[in-house]
């Protein structure tokens, strides 16, 4: 498969109900595979598995968008507008980003990027004051994307939850 100039290729566009299952197949392998690598000590559980596969519930309460390439979706994220059911956005009127995997078969293509760029115009576009993201702990390399691109750690927004810990990130689009 090529890979080169994946990022020119890609379209990114609303999720369908069509793309349900690609897409929680997608999000299943990515995190397996990608938690598998540098993160051994976590195990997906069925319960885990199953709301990843659930993409249609997520379309309900938030915008899925996927990321096309040469007609495959190879991509996702998902973004949640201030007070949908399910985000975990600490602060008021921000966006919660949450479910960026990119297709095993394109790890490392630079595929992130026009996802994330999409969820960020779109957070704009809905006026938002800020994104919103968690990242597990201990996932170093996720967390240097989001750094990269202009989040901050934001410990206030951290979230311990009975099976993982979570570090907040967020992008400040209005300064308080």
């Amino acid at each position: 498969m090529d890979t080169r100039h994946v990022v020119e290729r890609a379209l990114v566009r609303e999720a369908r109900p069509e793309d349900d299952a690609v897409v929680g197949e997608l999000l299943v392998e990515a995190f397996l595979t990608q938690y598998a690598k540098k993160l051994p000590d976590v195990v997906y559980g069925d319960e885990r598995k199953r709301a990843l596969r659930d993409v249609a519930s997520r379309r309900e309460v938030a915008t899925v968008l996927v990321a096309e390439v040469d007609g495959r979706v190879v991509g996702t994220v998902a973004l949640f507008k201030p007070g949908a059911p399910g985000s975990e956005a600490w602060l008021p009127n921000a966006a919660d980003l949450r479910g960026l995997a990119t297709a095993v078969s394109h790890h490392g293509t630079g595929l992130a990027r026009p996802l994330m760029d999409a969820a960020e115009a779109l957070a704009r576009q809905w006026g938002v004051d800020a994104v919103c993201l968690h990242v597990r702990r201990g996932a170093e390399g996720v967390g240097r994307m989001y750094l990269r691109r202009g989040y901050v750690r934001e410990p206030v927004g951290d979230m311990d939850l009975p099976t993982v810990f979570l570090e907040g990130y967020v992008l400040r689009f209005k300064q308080d």
